[in-house]
């Protein structure tokens, strides 16, 4: 069935709208895209409120960033080399969401990682969220800092800038940023209230079986913990309590290492 794009470039609008509504953009900021096909992906333009989007804003690039269509003065958001990034490394996504949701932003800022699993919907859902070291925006920087976390995760914390979260489709990749923002800001808040109590390893491991029953798409530490037998050596939800972003590359090349055994081991 031959793709709609005008559908979708109403869909990017009005989760642009939501996006900014929910406080998780101020002014221009924030950018988001779709894949129609291998070439071909939809994006809001540079300069522009998401939550301001009539259909004819969205420009179309190809899977280089280049412009195919454009309307007017309509440019493509000058952080389209991270979409594409995502795209490239993960031939499951449909579409990556761009934002600065204001909890999560605080704990990019702050450092902090959001690895505490504190809710049963965030730990199925979400998984842990690391942050990708800090990249000048509209560069390669920001795409190579994230590029060593996609094969992992479906949503990552930036460095003092943002959140970005990615998924089969538009709607599931704004889940994702959603949810990241909620979990976010429950987790402030319970730190307020003395800290949370977080869930523990055996209570962690059921959620993570009860989203492999799921069949649930996307990256999340529960396909690792199962690849490494329940013994996930990077760190994650129920494991050492931090995400990969804290391990050292060394620690992260031995996960990829033993991983990449596994799966040959398999394949004989």
């Amino acid at each position: 069935m031959a793709v709609n794009e005008f559908e979708i470039k109403k869909q990017i609008c009005e989760i642009g709208k939501r996006i900014y509504d929910r406080n998780m953009v101020a002014a221009n900021d924030g950018n988001i895209s779709v894949k129609l096909n291998d070439n071909e992906f939809l994006c809001t333009p540079t300069g522009v409120s998401k939550g301001f989007m009539t259909p004819e804003y969205i420009c179309k690039v190809d899977k280089e960033g280049n412009v195919i269509q454009a309307n007017g003065n309509f440019k493509p958001s000058s952080e389209i080399k991270m979409h594409m990034r995502v795209y490239k490394c993960r031939p499951d996504v449909g579409s990556v969401v761009h934002a600065h949701p204001t909890f999560a932003t605080a704990f990019a800022i702050a450092g902090i990682p959001l690895t505490e699993p504190i809710m049963p919907e965030a730990v199925i859902a979400l998984g842990c969220v690391p942050i990708a070291e800090y990249g000048t925006p509209s560069t390669t920087e920001i795409p190579d800092a994230v590029e060593k976390y996609l094969p992992y995760y479906d949503a990552v914390l930036l460095e003092n800038h943002g959140a970005l979260s990615y998924s089969v489709d538009l709607l599931s990749a704004y889940h994702k940023m959603e949810s990241l923002e909620f979990y976010a800001e429950l987790l402030y808040k319970a730190r307020q209230l003395g800290g949370p109590k977080a869930l523990s390893h055996e209570q962690v491991l059921r959620l993570y079986e009860i989203r492999r029953q799921f069949g649930l798409p996307g990256k999340h530490p529960a396909n690792l913990c199962a690849e490494l037998g329940g013994k996930c050596g990077g760190g994650c939800h129920g494991c050492h309590g931090e995400s990969a972003a804290g391990a050292s590359d060394a620690d992260v090349e031995k996960l990829v290492a033993e991983v990449t055994k596994k799966i040959l081991a398999q394949m004989k």
